[in-house]
């Protein structure tokens, strides 16, 4: 066995690092078509009905061989503020601009620069949520993350005046939230999104929003374009304490070109931009200045309907067969392409998230067990978890590869259901 020198501590895995180093030593390949990989964080990335083209060539000019400014080149900011100004400010005075914008490489790099940026502050946080958070939460000490608890009885609902209650007596000063929520896919949207923020504005409690499903909706009002973001409720652009994260990885389907953003008040922006310095030095030039066509609004109208309909398609097919093999489903999603439902009421032997997560995989199914989401950073609360009997269900996959995947735990099921 290998052991860490005595200058590093053992960094653990969250929770998809976890499992897919699990099925790979059982045997899983990507390249496998025999495998189904319903434990993804990624959507497919190919053709969709009515989508754009997707881009195949990245051309690179002399220039892009040099670095990029930490916080990003100026015309995707630019794009970015602009893009954020058409869908959800227009007619406002107070408008976004590249100074509110700060471009880094990957969500996870976006919401590092944020928490080496926060103060001595109480941060909270949401059971269940990202896995993770769990370790970036742990990692800096200079805030105290304070957990949470969405109720499932609720369908983990959470109001403006919870809201207000908690930052109020838990003395939070910060916020820190996937919306829509991955894993269990609810969205705080509409009047009640507007409700959080005023809530933030006359608190003085920062949000900070991972927005990275948020044109995952299925909920929207007809005639209505299919995306929400708390960018629509902001009064003022730079006093309003909204810090908002996105990226190309999920809501334009490229998640391998770690191309994303943070959009807020210019002096949090100044902040992360600075962190961004020692942290990361910044993302990669060349997809940066690719990556500004696909800003424009007509192309996110085209890809959002088609990634609505493809996916939408999907969610149902899913959540009608977990339900007939059992699995209770707290609530379909509002959005994101994850299903979150407890196998509790399934043969004792699969009954719990890890056991039918290793059950799944003789079946070359992967999945991710829910305690992977009971955010615990530095494992300061008890080892029990309230989610050991959930599991997560990605419908980000291409629709044949999750049907191929549900009719094998049907069959999975029903073996231990008839042992």
């Amino acid at each position: 066995m290998i052991s860490n020198p005595t200058a590093f501590r053992t960094v653990p895995r969250t929770g998809v690092i976890f499992v897919m180093s699990e099925a790979q030593t059982s045997g899983y390949s990507a390249l496998d078509p025999e495998w189904c990989n319903l434990g993804q964080g990624q959507p497919e990335t190919g053709a969709l009905e009515g989508a754009p083209e997707r881009v195949r060539d990245v051309n690179i000019s002399v220039d892009d061989q040099e670095y990029a400014p930490v916080g990003g080149i100026g015309e995707l900011r630019e794009a970015i503020a602009d893009l954020y100004n058409g869908l959800y400010r227009r007619g406002r005075g107070s408008q976004y601009s590249a100074e509110n914008v700060c471009v880094s490489g990957g969500g996870r790099a976006a919401l590092t620069r944020a928490a080496a940026s926060l103060g001595t502050i109480n941060l909270g946080h949401f059971l269940p949520d990202y896995t993770a958070y769990e370790e970036l939460l742990d990692l800096f000490r200079t805030f105290n993350p304070t957990p949470i608890l969405l109720d499932s009885d609720r369908g983990y609902a959470f109001s403006h005046e919870d809201l207000r209650r908690e930052i109020l007596g838990r003395g939070l000063s910060a916020i820190l939230a996937s919306n829509p929520c991955n894993p269990t896919g609810k969205l705080v949207g509409g009047e009640d999104l507007e409700a959080w923020v005023a809530v933030a504005r006359d608190l003085d409690c920062s949000l900070l929003l991972d927005e990275f499903y948020s044109h995952y909706i299925y909920r929207a009002k007809p005639g209505a374009l299919p995306v929400e973001s708390a960018a629509r409720y902001v009064d003022d652009v730079d006093r309003d304490p909204v810090i908002l994260f996105d990226g190309l990885t999920k809501n334009w389907r490229y998640p391998g070109w770690r191309v994303t953003w943070a959009i807020g008040p210019k002096a949090v922006i100044e902040a992360l931009t600075s962190a961004g310095s020692f942290l990361d030095g910044g993302g990669n030039k060349p997809l940066q200045r690719a990556a500004i066509p696909l800003l424009a609004e007509d192309h996110v109208v085209k890809e959002t309907l088609a990634i609505r309909n493809a996916f939408r398609e999907k969610r149902d097919c899913m959540v009608s067969r977990l339900e007939r093999m059992g699995v209770q489903i707290d609530r379909p999603p509002d959005g994101t392409f994850y299903v979150w439902g407890s196998v509790a009421d399934l043969h004792p032997s699969i009954a719990d998230g890890m056991s039918f997560f290793r059950a799944a995989l003789d079946s070359k199914v992967i999945v991710v067990p829910g305690e992977f989401f009971d955010v615990n950073p530095g494992k300061r609360r008890g080892r029990g978890s309230r989610f050991r009997a959930h599991v997560r269900f990605s419908f980000g996959p291409s629709l044949g590869a999750v049907e191929k995947a549900l009719g094998r735990l049907e069959q999975l099921v029903d073996a231990f259901a008839t042992a």
